[in-house]
């Protein structure tokens, strides 16, 4: 009989330290739950605020509207991500505001001069990300004050704008005019450039399409178009035929849409208001110059800063007052715009620099020399026919408003946004 008690108690016994042990294990469980969550957070908000300070520095081009584009690309970029647990809304918790990203200058002192400006930081606080191990503590103790049922995780990141190893151009090609060198090879700023349709190569002086991965596929030149990286000074380029689905993608960064896109879905520039002959006589400098003698036009900084639409401050493709009317081009197939002005239109929520391209310079051997900066002027008309762009300068220039994206890295080559800490 007494083995028998004693077996009892030591069965009792082996409860009662397992129920420790288990209370010991969930603990342990609990804390790496928590410390996971809080690392899942920090992780998420540092894309949205590398995002953020990548986007802002790519806008640093030291125009008096540089502050301002920058402070809205960045946090257009960085609100695109999702944070704590993947929400699209930040679980309620507030996401990237103005207040957020600040600027230096080239001595890393703060600035708010547009014109000084060098760095983009973007610093987020994200508050009240539960913590499950302390909820339960403070509710089982009572002690809610000394275990808080939320922390805070805080992220920053500063980018600049640096020369790059690789770019992201588009799929053009500029051949030198003759006897043209190096940065300018023979344009002049502010010199409007033909773009040939044509299959054929452009002739010297002028650009025409020419795909970056070497191919002659036409699909290829309009996915180029959405975007490719990894181009660099010495690749062979193609010369492919040209589709009018090319029209599409080029004519979205004007806000220029069929049925399918819309502003959210296919970002275009920070104004679609284009150039042509008939609202711009002079047919040079349409990017800074003074307005012409005669026509309409306003110059490209001017229409960036009132977030203007191909139709000005309308809304339409076709009929008086709208971009057809303005430009003289014809849109067959395109229907509606982006909406214009600085109150809720789809140019200030959704733009872009989009018409600041990267072009590819070659030799005679079709390999990539360098690379330009180009203004897009005009959205591409249907049936096609020749398109301007205007010459900004070479894509390596410290004060070029073109930055692509890429590899960092050397003291040339056109500007990427890198991060620097």
């Amino acid at each position: 009989m007494k083995a028998n008690r004693t077996h009892r108690r030591q069965r009792g016994a082996m409860i009662v330290t397992a129920a420790l042990m288990l209370l010991f294990l969930m603990g342990f469980m609990g804390i790496a739950l928590d410390f996971g969550h809080l690392f899942i957070v920090k992780t998420e908000l540092q894309t949205a605020v590398d995002s953020c300070a990548l986007s802002a520095a790519r806008e640093l081009d030291g125009q008096s509207t540089a502050i301002t584009r920058a402070v809205s690309a960045g946090q257009t970029a960085g609100n695109v991500n999702r944070v704590n647990m993947q929400s699209s809304t930040w679980s309620g918790q507030g996401q990237i505001v103005a207040a957020d990203i600040s600027f230096r200058d080239a001595s890393y002192a703060v600035t708010t001069t547009p014109a000084l400006a060098r760095y983009a930081q973007c610093a987020h606080t994200q508050p009240n990300i539960n913590i499950w191990l302390m909820k339960a503590m403070g509710a089982f103790s009572g002690d809610t004050a000394n275990n808080p049922a939320t922390r805070s995780v805080t992220a920053s990141a500063v980018a600049t704008r640096a020369s790059a190893q690789s770019a992201c151009p588009i799929p053009v090609a500029a051949k030198p005019k003759t006897g043209g060198v190096a940065p300018n090879y023979g344009f002049v700023v502010g010199e409007w450039v033909t773009l040939i349709m044509a299959q054929n190569a452009a002739t010297g002086g002028q650009i025409g399409w020419a795909n970056l991965d070497g191919s002659n596929s036409a699909s290829e030149t309009e996915a180029e178009l959405n975007g490719r990286c990894g181009a660099k000074v010495g690749d062979t380029v193609g010369t492919p035929g040209v589709q009018t689905s090319v029209a599409d993608v080029w004519n979205q960064r004007f806000g220029i849409y069929k049925n399918t896109s819309d502003p959210s879905t296919a970002r275009p520039d920070y104004t679609g208001y284009a150039y042509t002959s008939l609202n711009w006589p002079a047919q040079f400098n349409a990017y800074n110059g003074p307005s012409p003698g005669s026509g309409t036009g306003q110059n490209y900084l001017t229409k960036r800063a009132a977030f203007a639409s191909c139709a000005d401050t309308g809304t339409k493709v076709k009929g008086a007052n709208s971009c057809e009317a303005i430009t003289g081009l014809s849109l067959n197939s395109f229907q509606k715009l982006a909406n214009p002005g600085n109150v809720a239109g789809g140019h200030m929520q959704y733009g872009l620099d989009r018409r600041f391209v990267t072009v590819p310079v070659i030799d005679g051997g079709n390999h990539v020399i360098d690379y330009l900066c180009m203004l897009m002027l005009q959205p591409l008309s249907i049936p096609m026919t020749d398109v301007q762009l205007e010459f900004l300068g070479n894509a390596g220039a410290a004060g070029s408003p073109c930055t692509t994206s890429g590899l960092a890295g050397g003291s040339a080559g056109p500007l990427v946004p890198v991060l620097v800490r």
